[in-house]
């Protein structure tokens, strides 16, 4: 598919959802000027060539009740990257009925699901409507099992490794944030400031999560996540070959803000050369391609 499709299966999406969400109780667009870029870019007044920098990102208000438990509100988080839907959205789920350890289960098996039913088509409403018919259930076995599991388990169910891209990262207090916000999670990885911004966190994917919701509202030209790596762990007494662990999966030590011979009139330039030599030696390599477009050397 080509920008402008990619586009306009967005758009259309976008007019779908709030048709059938009319009021801001149950959707809400965080970004109306990204909404008509958008819309300026499809209906063809916009003069570029390529899709507007700004992605649209929105919430989805639902409520769900029962006879079993108080009647619930869920939210999902919705932000597309400009090849949606030929990849999938960036969808988090908020329940304030769960635990965080629930709700790391279920957006890892909302993810899953998503993966292996929606690839390449748009996937808001089969989000909403798996979330729907899940929600209840989920809550109910997690309760079921919740004495049996151990701690260890239940809160670190699955691995993600994020991979941020923003179109510059300058600003000394938010170069502090980042470092102190890593920290509080127990998330490794690096950020390099500069133009571009590269930032990589990894660990249990709720911190990750946290670090990303923390780090997004602050003010940016443009940030995103470029990739995401997420793997659900082995529970104590599952079968495992691997034995992975939170520990045992991280490719970074510790959190580090990562120089690479800075250079231009500003010094905001760093050395991709070495950038890829570091990502390569910390057998991340792939990402360089995923970043930029180009293989790295």
């Amino acid at each position: 598919m080509s920008h402008l499709e990619w586009a306009e299966s967005q758009l259309a999406e976008i007019e779908l959802l709030t048709s059938m969400f009319p009021t801001l109780e149950e959707m809400e667009l965080t970004d109306q000027l990204s909404l008509a870029e958008l819309r300026d870019y499809v209906e063809g007044s916009a003069s570029a060539d390529s899709p507007p920098p700004s992605r649209p990102q929105f919430l989805i208000k639902q409520k769900l009740s029962s006879a079993s438990t108080e009647e619930m509100e869920f939210i999902l988080s919705c932000f597309y990257p400009s090849e949606y839907p030929s990849v999938l959205p960036e969808i988090t789920v908020r329940c304030s009925g769960l635990s965080r350890a629930q709700q790391t289960l279920l957006q890892a098996q909302l993810s899953a699901y998503l993966l292996e039913n929606c690839q390449g088509e748009v996937c808001v409403l089969p989000a909403v409507d798996w979330v729907k018919d899940n929600l209840q259930l989920f809550i109910n076995k997690s309760l079921l099992a919740a004495p049996t599991l151990k701690k260890e388990c239940s809160e670190r169910e699955v691995f993600s490794r994020l991979w941020i891209y923003s179109h510059h990262i300058y600003n000394k207090s938010k170069r502090k944030n980042i470092l102190e916000w890593s920290k509080e999670l127990d998330l490794s990885g690096f950020s390099m400031p500069g133009k571009p911004g590269i930032v990589c966190v990894e660990g249990p994917q709720s911190a990750c999560e946290e670090f990303w919701s923390r780090v997004k509202v602050l003010t940016w030209k443009k940030i995103m996540i470029r990739h995401r790596e997420d793997i659900p762990l082995h529970c104590q007494g599952e079968d495992s070959s691997t034995g992975d662990s939170i520990d045992s999966l991280r490719k970074f030590t510790g959190f580090e803000e990562a120089m690479f011979d800075p250079h231009g009139n500003r010094g905001n330039h760093m050395d991709l050369g070495q950038l890829y030599q570091f990502l390569n030696e910390k057998g991340c390599c792939d990402i360089f391609q995923i970043y930029f477009g180009i293989e790295g050397r």
